[in-house]
């Protein structure tokens, strides 16, 4: 993050708490999650709350967080690449080696791995975290509270969709209290929406109209800080997963309609840093990297150990002729005779520490909320409606408007704009099958070409079986 804090005790507080949240988190994954023990940590600690500077750095350390390795962000082990071996649009070039990554691929989890358990729970704790101290504080001005507040619960929110799309029934975690959160159960999948849908109309009207900087004051033009426009944004789609569909609709809508801050860039720029496309991106905290994604994605000759993973030959087939999306962002590389794809929206793959800082890693934009207004406007009968949304993006990669003119076909081609607009971004193309129903009669098929069996069991990760020897009242998923 950019801080606009200029004042150096305040920045070398700054320093000191994104350093604090960094060893916090770090600590916490080698403790037991959920059940961990009694938290010394100065994450909980008054003085954190003593003033804006300590206090926005709270939340700066989880976005930092979220991009200092190869997490469920950003890199091999992010959901986008992860979810993306799970489904058909990636090629693992390394069958049977045992690895996380060839476990997604052949849809052979094993309830032995934490996958992103461990993640999405110290981050949320350092969200639950954050609120506690925030609304204990007297040093933080309420200005400030309330957008950090708004900032937490975005977060928390966020992290729990993932969390119950990933999981399905899923332990509900609002609170640092560990002899709560030692033997939580699981909450019911509508329990945890609610929640979400909470912390997310909560988070709308507590949250910044524009972008703000480090110190999380200071207007930017940085969009590394969540708006209550990405609160809006992702209200949409969690009412597109619950089938709310005139919510998800008004939500989209006034994202949509706030055209001073967004619109649909040029296929090339929309993953630059600070595109007029992004609703909220993260930014680079690695030297050398702009994004892990495009330093794993990126092809120079065959598939190696540092870049094991190709584009799918389901998903390139899926491209219709003429499809710019196609031309601006997959690429190849011909080795030994043998033609590899790859996903090239982001262009900076090598690693180099003077690199310019020139792409983002998104995670919410535009084309998505065109894509949910799309499908809500279908599923309350406006068929007009939904083509307009479409053709919007169609018409930005260079294809002529949908035929698609009836229930049916509209659902398929939505899908399909989906598919090769949203590839390998957050796992979209997973959960969409699995929401749409479509997941056994794509898998099934696909499966035994990766190796593996399919079964609908394989729709959840497994819980950590080590957790569930540490909580009792876990229970396991089916298939585990």
């Amino acid at each position: 993050m950019k801080s606009k804090i200029r004042s150096g005790n305040s920045f070398f507080k700054l320093q000191q708490i994104v350093l604090l949240g960094a060893l916090v988190m770090n600590g916490l994954s080698c403790k037991k999650f959920v059940q961990v023990s009694a938290p010394i940590t100065g994450l909980s600690s008054t003085s954190v709350y003593a003033d804006n500077a300590t206090a926005a750095a709270v939340l700066t350390s989880i976005y930092s967080n979220m991009m200092a390795g190869e997490n469920l962000s950003d890199g091999e082990n992010s959901i986008g690449i992860l979810d993306g071996l799970a489904a058909d649009e990636l090629t693992y070039y390394y069958l049977n080696d045992a690895s996380v990554q060839d476990q997604f691929y052949q849809n052979a989890l094993t309830s032995s791995k934490a996958y992103y358990w461990t993640e999405l729970f110290k981050e949320t704790y350092v969200a639950n975290a954050a609120l506690a101290g925030l609304q204990a504080s007297t040093g933080v001005t309420a200005s400030l509270k309330q957008e950090l507040i708004g900032e937490s619960k975005f977060m928390r929110a966020f992290l729990n969709f993932y969390g119950v799309n990933l999981y399905g029934s899923y332990p509900l975690v609002t609170t640092t209290n560990y002899l709560t959160n030692n033997v939580i159960q699981r909450s019911p999948i509508t329990a945890v929406y609610q929640q979400i849908v909470s912390d997310l109309k909560d988070a709308q009207s507590e949250l910044s109209p524009i972008y703000l900087g480090g110190d999380a004051q200071t207007p930017s033009s940085d969009r590394g800080r969540p708006t209550k426009w990405a609160a809006a944004a992702l209200l949409s789609r969690v009412y597109l997963y619950t089938n709310d569909w005139a919510d998800a609709e008004a939500e989209s809508d006034t994202v949509i309609n706030n055209t001073n801050l967004f619109s649909l860039d040029s296929l090339n720029k929309v993953f630059l840093a600070n595109s007029t496309e992004a609703i909220w991106q993260l930014d680079r905290v690695n030297p050398g990297y702009n994004t892990y994604s495009g330093y794993r994605f990126i092809l120079t000759g065959s598939p190696n150990l540092n870049h094991p993973f190709y584009l799918s030959d389901s998903l390139l087939s899926a491209f219709e002729n003429g499809d710019e999306r196609y031309a601006n962002w997959v690429d190849s590389v011909k080795a030994n005779g043998v033609a590899y794809h790859f996903a090239y929206k982001y262009k900076i793959g090598t690693y180099n520490v003077n690199n310019p800082v020139t792409e983002s890693l998104m995670v919410l934009r535009l084309a998505e909320q065109y894509l949910i207004r799309a499908e809500a406007r279908l599923m309350q009968g406006n068929i007009a409606g939904a083509q307009q949304d479409i053709n919007v993006i169609r018409s930005r990669a260079g294809l002529p408007n949908t035929v698609a003119n009836n229930n049916i076909s509209l659902h398929a081609a939505i899908l399909h704009e989906r598919q090769v607009e949203l590839f390998t971004e957050w796992g979209h193309r997973w959960l969409d099958l699995i929401r749409s129903g479509e997941v056994s009669s794509v898998m099934s098929v696909v499966t035994p070409q990766k190796g593996g069996s399919w079964s609908m069991n394989w729709t959840l990760c497994p819980i950590p079986a080590a957790q569930i020897a540490l909580n009792s009242n876990l229970t396991q998923n089916p298939g585990y």
